[in-house]
């Protein structure tokens, strides 16, 4: 199975819900984030929205550590932490009570609420689920070697994506463990756990574990 929006994301859980309108797949909203960005930055309360730059808003319950470089479009929504040394390039909208930690890089990239990609982390042109979570050193790989256009696959389902640049779909409540590496066109279903280490792609289902060889094993519910 090939995860749609709906199988994956709590849209009540980002400040861009209405960017996934009229879309299946998540994916699909890549190319239109730095021009809704635009968008809805205008419409933001300045009692609420800091706006430092053309392109940038940052709500005032932000920290931002003074190593931290932003490039906009940007938008960061409230309670969120910005570590030293973070490096946000662009095209990123980064959710309520998030950790954005140091040497992490963010580029073209969703954060829902309360993700934390707090060590050494790179994120680019991927969409994380509420309250997932990214483990010291796991990066999300967004161009594949060959340069051609990415395929999500599910076994023999596979849908052409048309897109050179596409890192990773997590669901909702994921966890990534250290040091593993998101090939591109990986999506993960919610509530899954990759194990450190793991090279990942394609489809993971939801309330599994991933486990080292590229074995997914049901989670044993409580």
């Amino acid at each position: 199975m090939i995860y749609q929006i709906s199988d994956l994301y709590d849209l009540t859980e980002t400040i861009a819900a209405k960017l996934f309108d009229g879309k299946t797949y998540p994916w699909e909203v890549l190319p239109e984030i730095g021009n809704f960005i635009l968008e809805i930055g205008k419409t933001l309360p300045e009692e609420e929205f800091e706006h430092p730059s053309e392109q940038i808003w940052i709500h005032r319950s932000v920290t931002v550590a003074k190593t931290a470089t932003l490039t906009g479009p940007l938008i960061i929504d409230a309670d969120t932490e910005v570590r030293p040394g973070a490096f946000i390039r662009g095209n990123a909208i980064v959710g309520k009570n998030c950790v954005v930690g140091n040497s992490t890089e963010l580029k073209n990239v969703i954060l829902f609420n309360t993700v934390q990609v707090p060590h050494y982390n790179y994120v680019g042109d991927s969409i994380l689920g509420t309250h997932s979570h990214m483990g010291a050193g796991s990066i999300t790989s967004n161009v594949k070697s060959d340069k051609t256009l990415v395929v999500v696959k599910d076994g023999e389902n596979q849908i052409h994506t048309g897109l050179k640049k596409f890192g990773a779909m997590l669901g909702d409540y994921v966890e990534v463990g250290c040091n593993s590496v998101l090939n591109p066109g990986t999506v993960i279903g919610k509530n899954t756990n990759i194990y450190p280490l793991s090279s990942v792609r394609g489809v993971i289902p939801k309330n599994s574990i991933f486990k080292t060889g590229g074995i997914a094993v049901e989670k044993k519910m409580k």
